[in-house]
């Protein structure tokens, strides 16, 4: 075991301590970041358009009106459902890109 001036390890053990604490600041702030990104997911030509950030967090809907068919509701549950899929997939490439440094320690961890 190496051991510091003075016999302990304090040194070594101090500055791995301030990189941790860093790399907890800096996942703390991509968190932030995370939650404050627009992701727009899109289905039929964005005839339906969902708006979410990149933890999947759904805030709006929009929905053409050319598109509601009191006839053909599946028609729209599928268009809905294609654009939450749509921006989850892009929600899914911004956190993997811009937590992926952080390994596992993310927030979503495994989730994603």
């Amino acid at each position: 075991m190496a051991y510091g001036r003075g016999g302990n390890m304090g040194g070594g053990m101090q500055n791995l301590m301030k990189q941790a604490q860093k790399m907890q600041e800096e996942m703390q702030e991509t968190e932030k970041l995370l939650d404050e990104w627009e992701i727009v997911g899109t289905a039929g030509g964005e005839a339906v358009v969902v708006y979410m950030n990149a933890k999947k967090i759904i805030d709006g809907i929009e929905i053409d009106k050319s598109v509601i068919d009191p006839d053909d509701e599946e028609m729209l549950e599928d268009l809905v459902l294609a654009a939450v899929l749509d921006g989850y997939k892009k929600a899914d490439e911004v956190y993997r890109e811009k937590m992926g440094k952080f390994g596992n320690m993310g927030g979503m961890g495994g989730l994603m």
